[in-house]
């Protein structure tokens, strides 16, 4: 199984077991909730890996070095 796959599969589990702990109740923003509790973590992880350097975090996020530092400040990550 490929890492894409692999990151796909986990989402979808957990979007089930969201939906399984709802119990019945109607879920609504799960685009934005999704999106929150996966970016700021993913950012978090391509700095460090990068050693805190965002030009290389930002190339390998595929994104602009300005986007990545409003993202930075949007989500509060020093």
């Amino acid at each position: 199984m490929n890492r894409h796959n692999e990151l796909a599969d986990t989402v979808r589990r957990a979007l089930e077991r969201y939906f399984r702990d709802m119990d019945g109740e109607r879920p609504s923003r799960i685009y934005d909730m999704v999106l929150k509790n996966v970016e700021k973590p993913m950012i978090e992880t391509v700095l460090g890996k990068a050693q805190g350097n965002q030009t290389l975090a930002a190339a390998m996020l595929g994104i602009d070095r300005n986007t990545l530092r409003k993202k930075m400040q949007q989500l509060r990550i020093k």
